[in-house]
């Protein structure tokens, strides 16, 4: 049995772990992927969330690299704020040095996990420049899967605040012309908490649903068109193909007098 001051305790993040967790993996993502881009408009969407409140980011999970990619979104976009994520207790046991980098542990199965849950959240949340990101669809989904049901903790936590932003965000990972797949992510309309007081759990639950649903929608159409200026480059990743064979097209190019282009495709140039 967990004792309550774990149960309690809210995470305090050290920041030189963090910075070089950070630093560790924003060189795998260059590393594993072509480019990172953002759906465009993130700007009009960022300047409506106050900065004096506190910030709910939500978003689908399709894969391995999701925590990764919240990171980033947050060091990027929201520089000023402090990164929080519940993770599995168990896997927190395991790997304790997270929780010194802003993971906190959940336990949704049973009704005190649940009850730990909303309480050590409501706390990071009034701290000064506090967000929490999280995938309530609780499992990997295929990216353009719509029929995964959202995990209730997070509307529960929604109607206990009293203001507030909860913001959806979409991740997809999809293969265009390069070796390496692309990290292209979308920031959806903002729900103000305040506009809502009167929202049972219930109806939390589906406004959080379709606001994530048409996030998604709109990133899955923006990826299928395969038009980079939908995007905004984050920053470029790893390009060729590989070592031995951009050798050889390099000194194609040099002997043909031609520029070299380490793409293959053409996208995020």
């Amino acid at each position: 049995m967990q004792t309550k001051s774990r149960e309690t305790t809210t995470p305090e993040i050290n920041s030189f772990l963090l910075r070089g967790f950070r630093w560790y993996s924003f060189r795998l993502i260059r590393r594993h992927f072509h480019a990172v881009a953002m759906l465009r408009n993130a700007g009009s969407t960022l300047a409506s969330i106050p900065d004096d409140q506190p910030l709910i980011v939500y978003g689908n999970h399709p894969g391995w690299w999701d925590p990764l990619t919240a990171q980033l979104v947050c060091a990027t976009y929201f520089p000023q704020r402090d990164f929080f994520a519940p993770i599995d207790a168990a896997a927190l046991q395991r790997y304790r040095v997270l929780a010194r980098l802003g993971f906190y542990p959940i336990e949704m199965a049973s009704t005190s996990g649940a009850a730990n849950f909303l309480k050590c959240s409501r706390a990071i949340l009034r701290r000064p420049n506090s967000s929490i990101w999280l995938t309530p669809e609780g499992r990997f989904c295929d990216a353009r899967d719509r029929g995964a049901e959202l995990m209730p903790g997070l509307a529960h936590l929604c109607g206990k605040l009293d203001v507030g932003r909860v913001l959806p965000l979409a991740m997809e990972y999809p293969f265009w012309e390069e070796r390496q797949p692309e990290m292209l992510i979308a920031l959806g309309a903002p729900i103000d908490v305040a506009a809502y007081a009167d929202c049972d759990k219930s109806a939390w639950s589906r406004m959080l649903t379709d606001h994530l649903r048409a996030t998604q929608d709109r990133l899955a159409e923006a990826s299928i068109s395969r038009e980079t200026e939908l995007f905004e480059l984050v920053f470029r990743g790893s390009r060729g193909t590989d070592a031995v064979y951009d050798v050889a097209r390099r000194l194609r190019s040099w002997v043909t007098r031609t520029p070299f282009q380490a793409t293959h495709g053409g996208k995020f140039q």
